[in-house]
């Protein structure tokens, strides 16, 4: 969703809920590297290497008191998202227990 600035927001604005999540899930390069449903350390690897640039290219860029605030920002989104893929595995288990 673009603002009237033309950026993306990071939140929905009826909901403020993060958007963040729905624009990784359009990078081609996750796309590609999810479409067989498994991540090999070659895909990792390449992710890791796209971070590592982006986050060189962004660091310079900001005086220390919105460094600080980016840094938040990167650790609560890292939280959120480990959290929302525990949640998503958990609901995904199947509700009966096998009793053989």
């Amino acid at each position: 969703m673009a603002t009237n600035t033309g950026r993306q927001s990071w939140l929905d604005a009826t909901s403020d809920t993060p958007l963040i999540h729905e624009y990784a899930a359009k990078l081609t390069t996750f796309v590609d590297a999810m479409a067989d449903g498994m991540i090999d350390g070659k895909e990792l690897s390449a992710q890791e290497s796209r971070l590592q640039q982006e986050m060189k290219a962004l660091e310079p860029k900001l005086d220390d008191a919105l460094h600080a605030s980016v840094t938040r920002v990167l650790c609560e989104l890292t939280a959120y998202n480990i959290m929302r893929t525990l949640a998503s595995l958990q609901d995904a288990r199947p509700k009966s227990v096998f009793r053989g």
